[in-house]
């Protein structure tokens, strides 16, 4: 697809919005030289992306020059809060191609819903940027695969956005863990257990006056407009979301498989990569609305050739999101169970204990991400793996969102090829890999 033919001149009609003087910082601060400074074009300006956006702008040797989103409301505020930060005006469009095609940016930053994870950073590899995006890592199986794959031919740095890997607290619970204080380990659990709303039943309806819709849907079908399949609740629709597995379900499982397999390298024990045999069992049971995506989930993902003397392991994540209360203590949270005791991640602590119940170690601190931006940038200058390389931290977790619920559409368990990323023997559950069509212009890049 020749990108440049399809690029629409950026919409100029906004809503002025004031900026949040909270990430304001003063111009003296950004004191790096010209040269070293890193370029960097948003992808989306608002929400999650105007967070990330927030705090990019923030850092010294960064200057965001380029913002795209379709919803030009958002502009002139986008606009404003950069200049608010970092001082300068970043040019702003509709189409993020645009950016791709800037030579001068040297990375592209994508908080956008999860159908627009893909092409934006498979195609920002092949045009030699590097990238943050956000988890999970595509829409899809197939999506994830061709993202790594253009990481590579293309030798770029992508960052996958599960901030948890570069948070302190939980590097040093992850320390701990190494030093085999648990004894043998062969299952985890993660959770949610905290009250969502319920969404509704509106109406289809016309899209608001200054969004480019048909670009928002993107490579999804052709539909209507509604309102609650648009900002805020596009996650719990097929088309566009992974569900609450792929939105706050990731971060538990990735932190899940990262303890799980530290503490199995501390006995001995193989790496964790792909589980092989995976369950999922629930269903949409409480909301009475428009979501599509479970409300009650018990996952079990297990690890190892069952043909091998080797002992396996599992994985499992819970989640209940009609409950008023916590588990545990924590609405969301890691257990990691072992022979001599056992260790609990929530969000901003952890706790170890031993196997008579009693607290042997803690830690404690905040989860903001800024530190995780921050690891993007320096790996951008060393060409070091960043702490969620797309290949071999960030991709692994998604696939554990994506395989369970293949596994919850089609009401079975399924087995995973970890090599080819296939399931064995599975028609039906392969249809799930990818879409059945992507909508032109916006077909997956070939890489």
């Amino acid at each position: 697809m020749d990108r440049r033919n399809f690029i629409r001149s950026s919409a100029s009609t906004s809503i002025a919005v004031s900026s949040v003087s909270l990430y304001e910082r003063a111009l003296e601060a950004r004191s790096v030289g010209a040269n070293d400074r890193i370029r960097i074009g948003m992808v989306g300006t608002h929400g999650r992306a105007g967070a990330l956006m927030r705090v990019f702008a923030g850092q010294k040797d960064v200057d965001i020059v380029g913002l795209a989103d379709v919803d030009t409301r958002y502009h002139d505020a986008a606009v404003e809060a950069v200049k608010n930060i970092a001082g300068n005006t970043p040019r702003v469009y509709t189409d993020f191609r645009h950016i791709i095609d800037d030579d001068s940016i040297d990375a592209v930053v994508v908080g956008t819903p999860d159908h627009w994870h893909a092409i934006p950073t498979i195609m920002a590899c092949q045009a030699g940027k590097d990238v943050y995006v956000e988890k999970p890592d595509g829409h899809n199986i197939l999506e994830g695969q061709t993202m790594v794959k253009a990481m590579k031919k293309h030798g770029r740095i992508v960052q996958l956005g599960t901030q948890a890997r570069t948070t302190e607290h939980f590097q040093q619970a992850i320390d701990w863990i190494a030093e085999g204080h648990l004894g043998k380990v062969l299952v985890a659990k993660a959770w949610e257990s905290s009250r969502q709303g319920n969404i509704g039943k509106p109406a289809d309806s016309e899209p608001p006056a200054g969004v480019n819709y048909d670009m928002w849907l993107g490579p999804a079908p052709k539909r209507d407009f509604n309102p609650r399949r648009f900002h805020g609740n596009w996650r719990w629709f097929y088309d566009y979301g992974t569900g609450d597995l792929g939105n706050d379900g990731v971060h538990r499982i990735d932190v899940a498989r990262w303890a799980l397999d530290t503490a199995g390298k501390a006995q001995g024990m193989e790496p964790l990569y792909m589980p092989t045999r995976i369950s999922a069992l629930g269903g949409k049971w409480y909301f009475d609305d428009l979501q599509e995506w479970p409300d009650s989930l018990q996952v079990t993902y297990e690890y190892g050739d069952r043909n091998s003397d080797a002992p396996g392991r599992l994985l499992t994540y819970e989640m209940r999101l009609w409950a008023p209360y916590r588990y545990n203590d924590e609405t969301e949270g890691v257990i990691l169970y072992g022979d001599k005791g056992y260790i609990m991640f929530g969000n901003r602590r952890w706790r170890a204990f031993s196997g008579d119940g009693k607290l042997v170690s803690q830690g404690a601190g905040q989860n903001t991400g800024t530190s995780h931006m921050r690891n993007f940038l320096d790996c951008m200058r060393s060409r070091k793996k960043p702490n969620a390389d797309l290949e071999t931290v960030g991709h692994p977790s998604s696939i554990l969102c994506h395989s369970a619920n293949v596994s919850w559409r089609i009401g079975r368990q399924v087995t995973l090829d970890p090599t080819t990323e296939l399931f064995v023997g599975d028609a039906e559950a392969n249809k799930y890999r990818t879409r059945p069509v992507y909508r032109k212009p916006w077909e997956l890049p070939t890489v």
